[in-house]
């Protein structure tokens, strides 16, 4: 498990290129993931504001409703990419990758919380989804806001940034292709 969740980043820079190369993007569906994109990036961007990495269990914001917002912001991220590639070959690796990835590297997750919260993190695990979200907020929710300080330090702007170049590559072959 500790192999594939330190590899996943490197992955995606596999899985990408193939995906873009695969892609036939067209303005509805450009414009559909474009808006599920803008989605995704609010849920990793709130989640981000709200984590002390392995500091202190994250419980606001987010991790109020789902113990992995930043890998469901992911999940959307992703599921925004295979709507802009408007092929099934698209929708196929990007679902290889998140079923290859994902489920080990949220268990690798969740074991670490255990280890670091293990009374905290008890009670939140069975109040709060591994991964898909309640619509009931967790009662230990601290009330923490949101801290674009916390963002700032967890680099959370690097997720802007990679959905831009990939949108762009997507709307290059758009428009010119």
């Amino acid at each position: 498990m500790r192999t594939l969740y330190r590899w996943r980043v490197r992955a995606g820079l596999v899985f990408l290129p193939a995906i873009l190369v695969v892609a036939r993007p067209a303005k509805g569906t450009v414009g559909a993931g474009l808006a599920v994109c803008a989605l995704g990036l609010g849920i990793r961007a709130w989640a981000a504001g709200h984590i002390k990495k392995e500091k202190e269990l994250a419980v606001s914001g987010p991790y109020q409703y789902t113990r992995n917002p930043l890998y469901l912001g992911n999940f959307v991220l992703g599921l925004s990419v295979g709507i802009g590639t408007n092929t099934w070959a698209g929708v196929f690796l990007i679902a290889a990758y998140f079923l290859l990835f994902y489920p080990p590297v949220i268990l690798e997750e969740r074991d670490r919380m255990k280890r670091l919260f293990p009374e905290a993190y008890e009670e939140y695990k069975k109040r709060v989804p591994i991964f898909f979200p309640t619509f009931r907020p967790f009662p230990g929710a601290n009330g923490t806001k949101f801290s674009a300080a916390l963002y700032k330090k967890n680099r959370e702007h690097r997720a802007f940034v990679g959905s831009g170049v990939v949108w762009a590559i997507l709307i290059a072959k758009l428009l010119l292709f």
